[in-house]
């Protein structure tokens, strides 16, 4: 899948980052509702913490939060992180952070196109639960390899430099 970015003008991600959004996901437009602040923090958090962590990987490019990245004719997402592969612009990682209040487009519907586009790492990162599931693309579709809470670390063997313990991302 190789990923088009859209948009990620600085001013188009601030107002982004401030206010509802667009995304479209099997051909219907979703208007999604701007996420809260805590949403916001985790959000900041993740993202400085993998920008220090693929800061000297040559191979993979960390797109700024909520990037448009169309995936194909009719599917425009807006994930809060994405990282892509340099070499080939595929999306290889994404991370998801689960709006309580808009949670269906997150959980159900974007988890079944990332994994129909054959996605190899999906992060739905839930602070309604404050716990973090982590997903492996393999030839079936994608596979529950954990759900990561409290104590727990996140990491990622393609970022050797990453970690950080579940209850630290959540601000806990």
């Amino acid at each position: 899948m190789r990923a088009s970015v859209i948009s990620n003008s600085s001013d188009q991600l601030l107002k982004c980052m401030s206010s509802s959004y667009k995304e479209i996901l099997e051909g219907q437009t979703v208007l999604r509702p701007a996420p809260g602040a805590r949403h916001e923090l985790i959000c900041g958090r993740l993202h400085a913490l993998i920008h220090a962590s693929v800061a000297n990987l040559t191979s993979t490019q960390l797109l700024p939060p909520r990037t448009q990245v169309k995936l194909s004719t009719g599917t425009v997402v807006c994930p809060d992180l994405a990282l892509v592969a340099r070499a080939t612009g595929k999306l290889w990682l994404v991370a998801e952070i689960v709006n309580s209040g808009d949670h269906r487009p997150d959980t159900v519907v974007k988890k079944q196109i990332y994994e129909e586009a054959r996605l190899p790492r999906l992060w739905m990162v839930d602070p309604r639960y404050d716990n973090v599931e982590t997903y492996h693309g393999s030839e079936y579709g994608l596979a529950l390899k954990g759900i990561l809470a409290g104590r727990e670390e996140l990491s990622e063997k393609l970022i050797p430099e990453f970690h950080v313990v579940v209850k630290d991302l959540f601000g806990g």
